[in-house]
C-alpha cells in the first residue's frame, strides 16, 4: 500500500494554528532562516512541558510545530534532493519521521488529559472506542485532531511497513471526519485539502468517498479565497499524477505558481515554500509523463516524412560494411 505523505507530497497547509511561529515569521519570504531557528524553539517547547506538563496551549503548539517542521523543513527539502543523494535522502527522511511521531506522542498525550481513554483509542485502531471519544470533543479539539491524524499518516508514509500505524487508518478517518465536523472552515480550508490527499493516496474501500475528491479540491480553493498554493499542488500530485492527465498537472501547479504571496501575507512562508514545491514538480515533469511536456518531442510519423529524411538515405547500396 503506496500512501503519500499529507504534507509532504502536496504541501499541505501544516503552517496551521501555531502559536510558535509569530506573524513575523509566518510573513517571511525565508524559509531557511524560519527553518534554523525552529529546532531551538522546540528545544525551549520542551523543557517549558516538563514544567508545565497540563498547559493545553503548550501541548499543541509544540505538537503541532513537530509535525509542521519534520514535513517543511525535514522531508519536503529531502523529497527535493537528487537520487545520487540516496543515503542523505534517507537519513533526512528517518529523521523527519521521528520528528512526526514526537509531535503525535505530544498530542496524544494532551488529547488523553482531556478525554481519558483517547490514548487507548489511538493505539489500538479500535474505530468503535474511537467513535466514542470522538462524541465527546468540541470544537476547540479539531486541531488536535488534524494535526494527530496529519503527523500520523505521515510518519506511516515513510514506513508504510509500520503494521502498529497502519492498523490505525480507519480510526484516523474517524479523527478527521469528527474535526471537519467540528470546524469545516479550519485553517482556511486545511481539512478539505486534506481529503484531497486523504482519499487519493489509500486504496477504495479503506477510507471514505473517493468521489468526494473534486468536491473537497473546490473546497479548500474556495476556503483560502485561491490564495493558498497548497490545494493546487495537492491535487496535481494525487489526483493528476497518477491519473496521467500531463495538462490537469501542469495546470494546476502552473495555477500555484501563479499565485501572488504578498496577497496573503499571514501565510507567505506557506505559500513561497509550497511554490518551492511546484517549481521543482515542474522541473521534472519528465520524471512523472514520460513522453509528454516536452517541445522537442518529435512524432514518429512526423520524424519519418521530415524532408530532411529521403529515400536516398536508406538506399542499401550506398551504406559500405567493411
Amino acid at each position: 500500500m503506496k500512501v503519500t505523505c499529507f504534507a509532504l507530497a502536496a504541501g499541505i497547509s501544516l503552517f496551521a494554528a501555531s502559536c510558535s511561529l509569530t506573524t513575523m515569521a509566518m510573513r517571511s519570504s525565508n524559509p531557511e532562516f524560519i527553518g534554523k531557528q525552529i529546532p531551538g524553539v522546540l528545544e525551549k517547547n520542551e523543557r517549558k512541558l516538563e514544567k508545565s506538563p497540563d498547559d493545553e496551549a503548550l501541548i499543541l503548539e509544540t505538537g503541532s510545530l513537530y509535525v509542521m517542521y519534520a514535513n517543511a523543513f525535514v522531508q519536503g527539502p529531502a523529497d527535493m534532493l537528487p537520487s545520487y543523494e540516496f543515503d542523505r535522502k534517507e537519513a533526512e527522511k528517518s529523521r523527519a519521521r521521528a520528528d512526526y511521531l514526537r509531535g503525535v506522542e505530544i498530542l496524544n498525550a494532551g488529547l488523553e488529559k482531556k478525554y481519558p481513554g483517547f490514548a487507548e483509542a489511538y493505539n489500538s485502531g479500535d474505530v468503535e472506542n474511537m467513535r466514542a471519544v470522538m462524541e465527546r470533543t468540541v470544537k476547540e479539539d479539531a486541531a488536535y485532531l488534524y494535526w494527530i491524524t496529519a503527523g500520523s499518516l505521515c510518519a506511516y508514509s515513510l514506513n508504510p511497513m509500520d503494521f502498529a500505524l497502519g492498523m490505525k487508518i480507519k480510526a484516523l478517518e474517524v479523527m478527521i471526519d469528527r474535526a471537519y465536523e467540528l470546524d469545516p472552515d479550519f485553517n482556511s480550508g486545511a481539512i478539505d485539502d486534506f481529503y484531497i490527499l486523504f482519499y487519493a493516496s489509500l486504496p477504495e474501500g479503506l477510507v471514505g468517498d473517493k468521489s468526494m475528491i473534486d468536491e473537497h479540491f473546490r473546497l479548500a480553493v474556495e476556503k483560502s479565497g485561491g490564495l493558498l498554493a497548497g490545494p493546487y499542488i495537492s491535487y496535481a500530485q494525487s489526483v493528476a499524477k497518477p491519473n496521467q492527465d500531463y495538462e490537469g498537472f501542469k495546470m494546476n501547479l502552473e495555477k500555484a505558481l501563479a499565485i501572488d504571496p504578498d496577497k496573503d501575507r499571514d501565510n507567505r512562508l506557506v505559500n513561497t515554500i509550497n511554490q518551492r514545491k511546484a517549481r521543482y514538480l515542474l522541473d521534472n515533469i519528465e520524471d512523472y509523463f514520460i513522453g509528454y511536456g516536452d517541445d522537442e518531442w518529435i512524432d514518429d510519423d512526423e520524424w519519418l516524412d521530415d524532408e530532411w529524411l529521403d529515400d536516398a538515405w536508406f538506399d542499401d547500396e550506398e551504406i559500405e560494411f567493411d
